[in-house]
Formats: structure tokens, C-alpha cells, sequence
């Protein structure tokens, strides 16, 4: 559902569909993570905003927290391992608020890029 909100509405603005692509692999991958890592009840909460040229989203669960970003990807037979690694060569900004005990938020941020050039035509959408 938050790929197809958060596709729904970058299209809306015609956001550039590569720039789009990026976004929602990360956003999955960080939702995927959430489910994985974010608690005994795999619940989460995802907010988003675009707006000022640039997506942002937050992505936030009850988990422990994250260790450490890996600094490499893992050997191609490992199963698991890539999703930080991805987000991170995806977008522009990514970075994590844990508190202990309420768990991590993932914060991405990416400048969007454009089919067309409008200037005239308002980019901005509220938090969805």
C-alpha cells in the first residue's frame, strides 16, 4: 500500500519515473526492515512529504535499533544483508533516529527529479 500512495502521488507531480523507482525500492526496503527487525509485533509507521523539490519519508518501528551501516555488500550466497546498502546508493540522504526503548525511524530523503520542465505548476503535495 505505501508504494503504490507514495507512486500514486509522485506521479501526480510528475516526478520523473527513475526518481520514483528509487524512492520505492528504498521505501520498501526500509519497510522490509521494519517487519524484519522492528519488534515482536512487526507493526510500523511510515510518513511521507514532497515537497520543496525533495521526498522525504520515515519509516519507524519498536526494534532495538540498528548496530552499524555495513560498509560493503555481502557475498553474493548470503540471503540477506543489502537493504541499508541499497537505500543508502538510492537516495540522497538516509539516516536513523533510535531511541532505546521506542524503537528506530529510517529518514530518507531524495531530490526529485522531473518528466517536464512546468515551472508554473505547484510541486508540493502535504504529508501523506
Amino acid at each position: 500500500m505505501v508504494r503504490r500512495v507514495l507512486g500514486d502521488a509522485m506521479r501526480s507531480l510528475h516526478v520523473s519515473e527513475s526518481c520514483i523507482a528509487d524512492m520505492l525500492l528504498a521505501v520498501s526496503e526500509a519497510c522490509s526492515n521494519a517487519v524484519r527487525h522492528g519488534g515482536p509485533a512487526n507493526r510500523y509507521e511510515v510518513s511521507a512529504s514532497i515537497g520543496y523539490g525533495r521526498c522525504d519519508v520515515r519509516v519507524a518501528d519498536n526494534g532495538g535499533g540498528l548496530p552499524s551501516m555495513p560498509l560493503r555488500f555481502p557475498p553474493p550466497d548470503t540471503e540477506n544483508g543489502r537493504g541499508l546498502l541499497i537505500m543508502r546508493s538510492v537516495v540522497d540522504e538516509i539516516s536513523f533516529g533510535i531511541t532505546p526503548g521506542r524503537g528506530t525511524t529510517v529518514h530518507l530523503r531524495k531530490q526529485l527529479a522531473w518528466e517536464d520542465e512546468e515551472p508554473a505548476r505547484s510541486r508540493e503535495l502535504a504529508a501523506v
